[in-house]
């Protein structure tokens, strides 16, 4: 029994002490981030008849379904040609900030905003991609992903706190207005209505506590808290990709076509996936790869997630589920979805490749301002190796 009971205090100790995989939570936030902003930028053009108001799907068709259904949009909020601009506007930026990790625990909050807004406004114009950045954009705010790789971290380094400076409390006001005017207004559900109500009291206490009792018993209670949530959440991520990875699996096990190993070789064939005419015709043209790509995709997807008992394979299958969504992207011209599912999977990711691509990243824009910067113009501090590279 005084085993076990050392085991579950370790256990708890770990859970609480500390918000585990830190590499890997700031590597699902930059990719999520960067995927969305990329589609957001790439889809600018068309934006309109994606999520506005020139698309098939009018504003008064969205507004009965998102009432039926409860789906949350603030585009439902007005018609406006303006208001959508606003809105597209707000999470262009949003995903810059959260790329970034500028005042992460607020840009994940409008990060979510945006990506629920304009996803659930039109919700025949996504697919498999877009329901995965749907539920990451939700578990990131949960996390603390912004402990490494972020501009908060920096100013963590630089100023002793990452709420030091007045944007936050600017930024959290003007957040605070709009949920004010939204409540007032009955624009939200209960159930949202408590969620944001619960994030900008946290945050708000977060940021008196951090600013006049810094190393006190409040900080420590929010820590474990925040710790908490953030384990919770990555759990969450972790579970959400295997969940997705074997329902993909077991779901093409039982499709005939998946059976006889000519799965692939039908979207090959079709106009609207493939890019690339030439390299898909040879690739259908071999029996032989076509079988191989189709077993393998299977095989890999339903044995996934019975590897993380094992690092080794675990690791080699990563390697393989990145290079299959890197040919989806190519073969079948889906290259956001293939974004948002390597970034679902770089929270599988080992620490030490991670801080090794850290070390070499950092090592790299070292030397590129040493030869962009003249050498008499470098201060001492811009000369000491950074804390990723120590």
């Amino acid at each position: 029994m005084d085993r076990v009971r050392a085991g579950l205090a370790r256990g708890l100790g770990q859970v609480t002490g500390r918000a585990l995989g830190p590499y890997q939570s700031a590597v699902v936030r930059i990719g999520f981030a960067g995927t969305w902003l990329f589609f957001l930028l790439r889809e600018f053009p068309n934006r309109a008849e994606l999520y506005g108001p020139d698309g098939p799907w009018s504003w008064e068709l969205a507004e009965r379904l998102t009432v039926s259904n409860g789906a949350f949009s603030v585009l439902m909020w007005s018609d406006s040609a303006v208001w959508f601009e606003i809105v597209y506007a707000v999470a262009v930026l949003a995903s810059v900030g959260l790329l970034l990790g500028w005042r992460t625990r607020a840009m994940s909050v409008v990060f979510m905003v945006g990506v629920l807004s304009l996803q659930n406004r039109s919700v025949f114009m996504g697919d498999g991609g877009d329901n995965v950045i749907h539920l990451m954009a939700i578990y990131l705010v949960l996390t603390r992903c912004a402990q490494v790789w972020s501009l908060d971290a920096r100013r963590a380094r630089t100023r002793g706190s990452t709420t030091a400076g007045a944007a936050g409390p600017v930024l959290w006001g003007v957040l605070g207005a709009v949920y004010a005017y939204g409540a007032a207004t009955g624009r939200f559900s209960a159930g949202w209505l408590a969620a944001f109500a619960a994030v900008w009291v946290m945050c708000g206490l977060w940021w008196l506590v951090e600013r006049h009792e810094p190393e006190g018993e409040g900080r420590a209670v929010l820590d474990v808290l925040a710790n908490l949530l953030h384990n919770a959440g990555m759990l969450v991520i972790m579970a959400e990709v295997c969940l997705i990875y074997a329902t993909a699996g077991w779901y093409k096990i039982q499709g005939s076509r998946w059976q006889d190993g000519t799965a692939l070789y039908y979207p090959l064939g079709l106009d609207y996936f493939t890019p690339w005419p030439g390299l898909s015709g040879m690739l259908a043209g071999s029996g032989t790869v076509v079988m191989l790509l189709t077993y393998g995709t299977v095989a890999v997807q339903v044995a996934f997630p019975f590897t993380l008992f094992n690092r080794r394979i675990k690791n080699v299958l990563l390697g393989v589920m990145v290079l299959e969504h890197a040919g989806i992207a190519v073969l079948l011209g889906l290259p956001f979805f293939s974004l948002a599912m390597i970034a679902a999977d770089a929270v599988f990711l080992p620490t030490g490749f991670l801080v090794w691509v850290g070390v070499r990243v950092a090592a790299a824009r070292f030397g590129w301002r040493r030869r962009a910067v003249p050498e008499p113009a470098l201060a001492p501090a811009e000369l000491a190796p950074s804390p990723a590279g120590r």
